[in-house]
Order: structure tokens, then sequence, then C-alpha cells
């Protein structure tokens, strides 16, 4: 479904073609999943396995950092290995500051991923906010300069380009006139889009990442709208950045990709996970697998109400009842009282606890009959597409008039645990992210009571609409990480777990550290080997720390600033 359908039904958006070496992304391929490795581009060997294990675990493509003409000219000879293994995984250089390497590179393997936001200019110095009109042009012009003779370099080698806008690390010049917002993510993006369309360069995929889901999801509303009114159809890889590990990281890049692929749009994706690459895959395929079935589920009609923004959706409009709906933040509904939860993942409202109108999403709403009002509906849906069903129906409320607040239900009886964590994630997720949900219910037999009720709430603190513990934005780690991630964010967590409601970002290096992070109370950033600085927001307030002091400075800033509770 796209910005601009009418209907309900999860349909492809129309997208041409892009050959990445024997893989296709766009023009009606499936949906193709992707990895990074987090090895150092150096370690030919370790690379080789490990691009080999995430190969094997469903990767149709793999990338690894290219910080300069070194380790670009290197992955010739971990592409040789791989090969003389059997295996053909096209590789892609990821390439951050350095026109150079991305030239090496483009000679070398089957894509080269360049970032707007420093391909050009040198990176975010604030030392220029503000640029005439002719300062603006020029600086575009600069653009057509440097990315031509590389689009030509490609053209000539067959190599694919991705054009890839980080939240964080976006120009002085888009800063001096967007700021770090979804619509300047877009205008990063179609600057290099439009020389590429003059150039005659179509092997182009883009993506535009953030580590808060409601800017990566408006920001990819916002490009296919763009690339609609100037007729481009290039193919969307898709992911959310720094979203962390375990369940928290699954549900917030489900919460993400997912919403966008309920509406057709994506045509390869990533789960990035702090975790080994490999731990990606399995949560892709059942990503994709799940958006696969909305494909083939019986059509749904109906009509968008008159006003809805698909583009930045605002919380639709219902009366309170109690604790529910108006302005009251969303609820957390069980089915059982007896059932031990975690203290501040505990459901606001349980079964007993009022008498809700219960309504199926499958059914249309003119046969629901009379709807009284001060009555709070439970929706569910037994429609195979939920997601779409449950929008169709909240639309037709919305252009009736009934106000009734709505907890939305989704009941998965036996299904296993890992499926439930991503389809809940979809269903719920797309509806929070579009205003349309007053409460949420999960019934899993897998899950059981107290897990089912923190899922809820983690997909609500993804949504941004409710946060109950401490959230880490932490990068997946790959070879530009200065310390071992995984250890480093398991201590930071060991730390900080018990705080409430505040938000740390955990990032490997300075390239996308600070920006990735732009939303975080506290920051810990590799600086340097062995050394980290920290941020208090965007600002960093103590540089090149030894790696053993870092954790306890950490706690010590939070303490220092009274949020330690």
């Amino acid at each position: 479904m796209s910005s601009k359908s009418t209907d309900f039904d999860c349909r492809r958006r129309f997208t041409t073609p892009v050959r990445v070496g024997n893989v296709t992304i766009g023009g009606g391929a499936p949906v193709q999943l992707q990895s990074m490795a987090s090895t150092s581009t150096m370690d030919t060997q370790g690379s080789i396995d490990q691009s080999e294990r995430i190969a094997k675990a469903g990767a149709a493509i793999v990338r690894l950092t290219a910080q300069g003409v070194r380790e670009a000219n290197n992955m010739m000879l971990i592409r040789q290995g791989l090969r003389e293994r059997g295996v053909d995984v096209p590789l892609v250089a990821d390439i951050h500051f350095n026109p150079r390497a991305a030239f090496a590179a483009a000679e070398k393997v089957e894509k080269v991923r360049i970032n707007p936001g420093n391909f050009v200019d040198p990176g975010r110095t604030f030392r220029k906010i503000e640029y005439t009109d002719e300062e603006y042009a020029a600086e575009l012009r600069k653009i057509d300069e440097a990315l031509t003779p590389f689009l030509e370099v490609c053209r000539a080698h067959g190599t694919a380009v991705r054009i890839g806008v980080n939240h964080g690390s976006l120009s002085d010049r888009i800063m001096s006139r967007y700021g770090d917002t979804p619509a300047g993510m877009t205008e990063s993006a179609m600057e290099f889009l439009r020389v590429c369309v003059k150039r005659g360069f179509t092997d182009v995929v883009i993506s535009v990442k953030a580590s808060n889901v409601r800017v990566m999801v408006e920001t990819v509303h916002r490009l296919v709208e763009a690339m609609d009114k100037e007729d481009m159809h290039f193919p969307l890889h898709l992911g959310v950045t720094e979203a962390g590990d375990g369940e928290d990281g699954r549900v917030k890049s489900c919460v993400g990709i997912g919403s966008l692929m309920a509406e057709g749009i994506g045509d390869t994706i990533r789960v990035s996970l702090s975790e080994e690459p490999e731990c990606e895959l399995p949560v892709a395929r059942r990503l994709r697998d799940y958006i696969e079935r909305l494909y083939e589920a019986p059509h749904i009609k109906g009509q968008r109400a008159e006003g809805f923004n698909a583009i930045c959706p605002v919380r639709r409009a219902s009366e309170r009842v109690g604790v529910v709906g108006g302005d009251c933040t969303p609820v957390v509904v069980g089915s059982r009282k007896d059932a031990e939860y975690e203290p501040e993942r505990s459901p606001d409202l349980f079964e007993p606890d009022f008498e809700p109108l219960c309504f199926d999403a499958a059914v249309p709403v003119e046969q629901w009959g009379e709807v009284e009002p001060g009555r709070i509906i439970v929706l569910t849906s037994s429609h195979a597409n939920r997601p779409g069903s449950m929008q169709s129906a909240l639309h037709s409320m919305m252009r009736r008039g009934i106000n009734n607040p709505v907890v939305l239900k989704v009941d998965y009886g036996s299904l296993p645990a890992e499926d439930v964590v991503v389809r809940a994630s979809v269903d719920l997720g797309s509806m929070l992210l579009n205003g349309f949900a007053d409460g949420v219910w999960i019934e899993s037999e897998a899950l059981g009571a107290s897990a089912s009720a923190s899922l809820a709430y983690g997909i609500l603190q993804a949504a941004r609409l409710r946060i109950t513990r401490t959230e880490y934005i932490s990068c997946p780690s790959c070879g530009r990480t200065l310390f071992d991630l995984q250890s480093t964010l398991a201590r930071v967590k060991e730390a900080t777990s018990s705080l409430r409601g505040l938000k740390i970002g955990v990032m490997g290096c300075i390239v996308n550290g600070p920006g990735e992070m732009a939303d975080a109370d506290y920051g810990y950033v590799g600086a340097g080997a062995g050394h980290v600085s920290l941020y208090r927001g965007k600002e960093c307030v103590e540089k090149n720390i030894p790696q053993a002091e870092a954790v306890q400075r950490l706690v010590d800033l939070i303490k220092a600033d009274g949020k330690w509770k």
C-alpha cells in the first residue's frame, strides 16, 4: 500500500530492477536479506570466514566497511577467497568520508555504498550554517562534479551503488536548511538521485536510516513521495540503525521495517542487531515470510478518512473512558491478574476490569450495528492481513464519527515465540505509528502472560509512545568499531538497566555515533583504540577516557545530573 492507495491491501511498490552480482533487487524480485561483517576488512581470513557464515545463514548480500583504499583493495582478496569456497554472495563496500576508497572499491566488488552526508562534504562542522541560494547551488554543482566520475567508474565495471543516508551524518548544507529532520534526510538522498538520473545511471538502491523508528518510517514515506513526484522508481533498502540486541532490538527493527513492508515498501532489508551478524538473518527471514503471507491475503475494501496524513500521522481523536483514550498514554491490557509481571511492565487493565465492545476488523464496520458511546472497543481481526484490516476498520470508524477508544487485541495461539515477536511488532507497530490505538493486548501461549505484556510494552517503546525501561541505542558493530561492542554493551546494561525512561547510546566509532544517537540522553562512543568519549545529548562532555574507566564514568555522569533513579 503506497502513500496514495485507497485500499488496504499489501501490494509491492513498483521499482526498477538493480543487479548486484547475481542478485536482483527490486523489479518484482523477492525481498533480499542482507547483513554486514563485523571483522576488520584487513583481516582477510576472518572476513572470509564470517562472510561465509552470513551467507549460509541466508544473506543474499554481505557488506564490509572500507575506511580507505587499502581496505577497498583487500575486498578483492576476500571476494576471491569466498569464490574459492563456492560462495558467490555479492559484496558491498561501505564508504564514509573517503571518495578515493569508493573509486577503488567500484573496481573490486559488486556494489558500493556511499553516504551523501560525507561523500562530498567533510562532515558536519557547523562552521557554515547559512547558505545563500547562489552558494547552495554551487554546493550542488560540487556534488555533480564529484559524483559523476564515480558513477562512470561504476558503469564501466557493472557496479551498483547504494546511496545511504543516515540520520546522524547529514551535511552542513542540509542541516542549514532542514536540520536533522526527515525532510532533510529526504532532500539529501534526492540531491544525489537527481545527479544519477541526469547522468543516466540507474543501478542505484537507496536507504534512509535512523535509530528512531518514527524518524526512519516518516523519512521513507517522504522519500517515496518525493521520488513519485519526479518519476523515480529506485528500489529501497530498509533498516533501523543501532537497534540494540535481544528482544528490544528485534522489536525496534520489526516495528520500523515491518510497518513499511506491510504497505508494500521495501526491496531489501537488514535487521541490525548488536550480536553476531548471522543472528540477524533468522529474524529478517521470519519478517519477510510473514509479509509475503500478507501479499496473498484477500482484498480489503476500504477508503481513508478525510484529512489523514499518511506521511506524518497524528493520533486518532477518541473519547476518554477511564484511563483509556483521549489524551491518555496508550495502555497495556492483560487477561491474568495472577501472573507474575515485571514491576514496570505490569498491565494497566485486566479483562475483568471492564466490559468492552468486541468487534472483528474482518467484518465491515457498517455491519457492526449501533456502537454505544462511552464504551471501550476491543478490536481483533480474523483476516489474513491483520494490520490492513485493522487500518481499514479504524479509517471507517473515523469516517463515521465513531470516537470510542480502541484497544487492539492480537491472539497468536500456539505460534512459536520468535514468530510472535515479529508478527506482533508488525501488526501492532504499524497501527501505533499511524496513531490508531489507545491500548494493546497480546495473547500468546508460547510467551505466557508476563512475557506477552512485556512485549506489548516493548512495541509501545519502539514506537516512542511509552518508555518503561532504559532504551539502548547500540550499533551492530563493523570493521570501524573500536572496542568489543557486545561485551561493552553488556557492561553498560548491567550498570544502568535499573534506570527508567533514559535513552543511552553505545556506539563503536565516531563516524555515525553522535548523530545516530541524536535523541539519546547519554552516549558512550569509541574515540580511539582503548578510549571512549562520553556525551550528554549531542555534546561531548568527556573525551578519550580509558575504556576500563568509561562505564563507571558514565554512571558518575548520570548521577551528577540527578538522573540516577
